[in-house]
């Protein structure tokens, strides 16, 4: 059976989700994470393309892009997948697939506001849905890039954001009102499942504020050492 054709448009906005092979929660080390984040700066010294929207869980990594080129995605996603799972390998010392072979993607106009807010919202949310944490506030998303108007070099505010108000202040306040109105979406036959507390769980002792002041900043430095030596980054 053939595989449907991906929906590519010019002046669109890319939900893409990509999950490890089997589900396997491969993404839980600190150390994956910042391998990841390396692989997204190349990524986007290689192709030119907007990252509006980035959420990574233990075993699933969601995007919210839009490429300069609409024809680029499938080579924007082929080159970062392949290029990420070849410096996993190698530093896991694991052979086989790391990614499942074919991510999902969903597409909008980008002028789509609406749209655009709920699904940046519902990325955000992942983390909180999963039991991660009790709030947005999360490491490895970009919320606080909107929240707290901090800048990882990753992220371009979407356009979508930049007209909730007049000031980039009262951008942030309202994205974070929005965002407390989420309401996640019950599984079928009822059931939430928490398996992100169990993987990722919140650091004890730490302070509400004190968390805040570390979350969505996304700003880990180069990678350096043996590491950086032995992936040949």
């Amino acid at each position: 059976m053939s595989r449907p054709l991906r929906e590519l448009k010019p002046d669109h906005t890319y939900h893409v989700t990509v999950r490890c092979n089997n589900r396997r929660f491969n993404l839980s080390r600190k150390l994956c994470r910042e391998v990841f984040i390396h692989a997204i700066r190349r990524a986007k010294q290689k192709y030119e393309f907007h990252l509006y929207g980035l959420c990574m869980m233990s075993n699933h990594v969601h995007y919210l892009i839009e490429p300069a080129r609409h024809e680029d995605l499938p080579r924007i996603m082929h080159w970062l997948n392949g290029y990420s799972a070849m410096c996993f390998n190698r530093m896991l010392k694991r052979t086989g697939h790391f990614w499942e072979q074919r991510y999902h993607s969903s597409a909008f106009p980008t002028n789509d506001r609406k749209r655009a807010l709920n699904t940046l919202r519902y990325i955000h949310a992942n983390p909180r849905v999963a039991g991660v944490t009790r709030s947005f506030i999360y490491r490895y998303s970009n919320y606080g890039i909107y929240a707290k108007l901090s800048d990882d070099r990753l992220t371009t505010w979407h356009p979508a954001f930049l007209e909730l108000g007049d000031t980039l202040e009262k951008c942030a306040s309202r994205y974070r009102w929005f965002c407390l109105k989420y309401r996640s979406q019950k599984k079928a036959g009822g059931r939430r499942t928490h398996w992100g507390r169990r993987m990722l769980p919140e650091s004890p002792g730490r302070s509400r504020s004190q968390h805040y002041e570390r979350a969505g900043q996304l700003t880990f430095g180069p990678l350096r050492g043996r590491l950086a030596t032995s992936l040949q980054l």
